[in-house]
């Protein structure tokens, strides 16, 4: 696809010769910190991610610029969750993200290249998506969680460690993978909760005496296994995290 945004020296920003995980960690990364410049809330990048991961895990990374698949699902993902963008604010905002410090663009033949570019770039995500690209993310499941465990806390021990803080970041975190397309919403919400609380070692009071764990009581049809294999693609996460420059 034409239009694609360039680095200060003038290259593509595209990225194709990393390893594909490499590539989305990255990506995915942009989308969050181009939503948050742009004034996005967490559902709208939330939806952004989901797109851009389902639209990938459908197409040959090779065959598209992948930030330009990700500038169109952040335009297209303020359309979804009602908190409409402009496109040029969309460019702007990623081109200062590539060339720190640059002015906004000017109105050129290169900058309605890249619009034109956005525009159609959506229309195909929405072809290759079947237009379906409403999802029920684990934001509002992990609310409700929060302040279940919150009510069955002692209010000094939740008061002394950020489980909510912790939790939402985890989950934010969760979206430079596929999780959100991988597991159920429900099943992402609690096995975030459930790392938080292992991370600072807080017990849920009278768990060990209950008849089933407070995580089933939350979802019935999760288990251990999928607990875990969710907290597995969390660590993997982070230890992308940790190579990705």
């Amino acid at each position: 696809m034409e239009g694609a945004l360039r680095d200060g020296g003038g290259n593509p920003v595209e990225g194709q010769l990393a390893p594909p995980a490499k590539v989305h960690f990255r990506v995915t990364r942009f989308i969050m910190e181009a939503g948050v410049k742009l004034g996005l809330q967490s559902i709208p990048i939330a939806t952004a991610c989901t797109i851009y991961h389902k639209f990938v895990g459908e197409s040959a990374l090779d065959a598209y610029d992948p930030y330009l698949i990700a500038m169109s699902a952040i335009y297209l993902a303020g359309k979804v969750e009602e908190q409409h963008l402009r496109t040029r604010d969309i460019i702007n905002v990623s081109n200062r993200y590539f060339n720190s410090g640059s002015e906004p663009l000017e109105l050129d033949a290169r900058f309605w290249e890249l619009r034109d570019s956005i525009v159609q770039c959506e229309l195909l995500i929405l072809r290759v998506l079947r237009f379906q690209v409403s999802f029920q993310h684990p934001h509002k499941y992990l609310l409700h969680y929060l302040i279940s465990i919150k009510n069955w806390m002692n209010r000094y021990s939740w008061q002394r460690t950020p489980i909510s803080v912790a939790a939402w970041a985890l989950l934010r975190d969760s979206y430079h993978g596929a999780l959100c397309l991988r597991f159920r919403a429900q099943h992402i919400a609690v096995a975030v909760l459930h790392l938080a609380l292992q991370v600072y070692g807080v017990e849920v009071p009278a768990d060990s005496e209950a008849e089933k764990p407070w995580w089933q009581v939350f979802s019935d049809d999760l288990t251990k296994p999928a607990i875990d294999s969710i907290v597995s693609d969390l660590v993997h996460i982070y230890t992308m995290d940790t190579q990705v420059s």
